[in-house]
């Protein structure tokens, strides 16, 4: 027998003997990755450019809005936004308006998306848009505005979504406007970045992350409405949420999300050991189907946050909580801020407090209070605020908010 027979011998007789396989296993896939199609898996090496465009394809039907033009499905380079170096491959799409561009090219805006889960399959550039961001969208296409929209990272494409954390989400938003301005669109330099709930958080992390991650974009305006705000020591909805834990709301569906997120942060947390029996099904649908699943099984099972858990998971989303807060409130961008009086997923006193904090940090903040609004109606209810808000900002003009006369709500 040869010597290297010997040695392979020796090696295998040795692995036996403390337990592990002589051959280097594959990684195990990553729950929730796959469902799409082979247009969101980049098998080449990734360049190491963040912002770079690597391949587009048209859109189905299904999958396009009423009044673009044209309807792109994206696959760009990115940063990955938990170790802030390693490059990563981010999905999404770009809606182009009819017609002729302008002298100078569209302007650009680029659309931050809600909780829409964590699967692959709920990407919005492959699951397609809620009616109601069908109709918002058309709203800024129709005025003549161009859209990207990411999908985030880890959502379409493999690796897991880190749900909620605002360097990811800013980053995603960052490196798509980057990407379609390489892309040859016919887009102007000007670009106003606009989200919805988890996606007010990632446009105002847009904000505040611009200038050091992506000095060259020229981002004259953030519409945020819903805007989550998870800062460190701030107790202003600590009431509120105390109560919801109380109760079966389908909003613990944003929190089975951040158990997975958890795991990304820390690989030795396992949800299994703190998540009872009663509640372990919803968060098996977390895993793989999108949000309204969830919020269907967590009504259906009758779960409380309160009466899910065998141990209690406070420590690991306190982590998450200090990765979602932002790094700072300041800002050279004017932000709108649409906050709806009704708001039962993200509760009002934290979304006052983010305003207030914003002001006093020296941010120019259009504040707009809708009494009468909840959380979603405030999207498409805010539109003639913000519409004027984004022709000012696009036009040049000077906006200083009314951080000097704030609503009281």
């Amino acid at each position: 027998m040869s010597t290297a027979n010997l040695r392979r011998l020796f090696m295998l007789a040795i692995a036996t003997a403390i337990g592990t396989s002589a051959v280097v296993a594959a990684p195990l896939p990553v729950v929730g990755d796959g469902g799409v199609p082979a247009f969101y898996t980049w098998t080449e090496k990734v360049p190491p450019t963040p912002g770079q465009m690597l391949r587009t394809e048209p859109l189905t039907p299904q999958q396009s809005l009423t009044e673009a033009g044209r309807d792109i499905r994206i696959l760009y380079t990115s940063t990955d936004g938990i170790d802030n170096h390693t490059p990563v491959v981010v999905s999404g799409a770009l809606y182009v308006p009819k017609g002729s561009p302008p002298q100078g090219g569209w302007p650009l805006m680029a659309w931050a998306h809600g909780t829409v889960g964590s699967a692959d399959i709920c990407a919005p550039s492959f699951a397609g848009r809620s009616p109601r961001d069908t109709r918002y969208l058309n709203h800024w296409l129709a005025q003549g505005y161009a859209i990207v929209a990411t999908d985030y990272q880890g959502l379409g494409t493999p690796g897991l979504h880190p749900y909620g954390l605002t360097r990811p989400l800013a980053y995603g938003v960052l490196d798509s406007i980057r990407a379609v301005m390489r892309g040859g669109f016919d887009l102007s330099a000007r670009v106003v970045v606009f989200g919805q709930s988890q996606g007010g958080r990632a446009a105002f992390a847009t904000a505040v992350y611009a200038k050091p991650y992506a000095p060259e974009l020229n981002i004259v305006g953030v519409v945020t409405t819903g805007t989550p705000y998870a800062a460190v020591r701030e107790s202003a909805d600590d009431e509120e949420r105390a109560n919801a834990h109380k109760s079966v709301v389908p909003t613990f569906a944003y929190d089975m999300l951040r158990l997975s997120t958890a795991t990304l942060l820390d690989p030795s947390f396992v949800p299994a050991d703190y998540l009872n029996d009663r509640a372990m099904p919803a968060f098996e649908t977390s895993q793989r189907e999108c949000l309204h699943a969830i919020e269907q099984r967590i009504v259906a099972d009758g779960l409380t946050f309160d009466g899910s858990f065998k141990r209690s998971p406070m420590p690991a989303l306190d982590v998450i909580n200090r990765e979602a807060a932002y790094p700072t409130l300041k800002s050279d961008i004017p932000i709108f801020v649409g906050t709806g009086g009704k708001d039962r997923d993200v509760f009002v006193p934290g979304q006052v407090a983010l305003v207030t904090n914003a002001c006093k940090a020296g941010d120019r903040i259009e504040w707009r209070f809708y009494p009468a609004l909840d959380h979603s109606g405030t999207v498409n209810g805010s539109l003639p605020d913000s519409t004027q808000f984004v022709a000012r900002a696009f036009a040049g003009e000077r906006i200083d908010g009314n951080c000097d006369s704030l609503p009281k709500p």
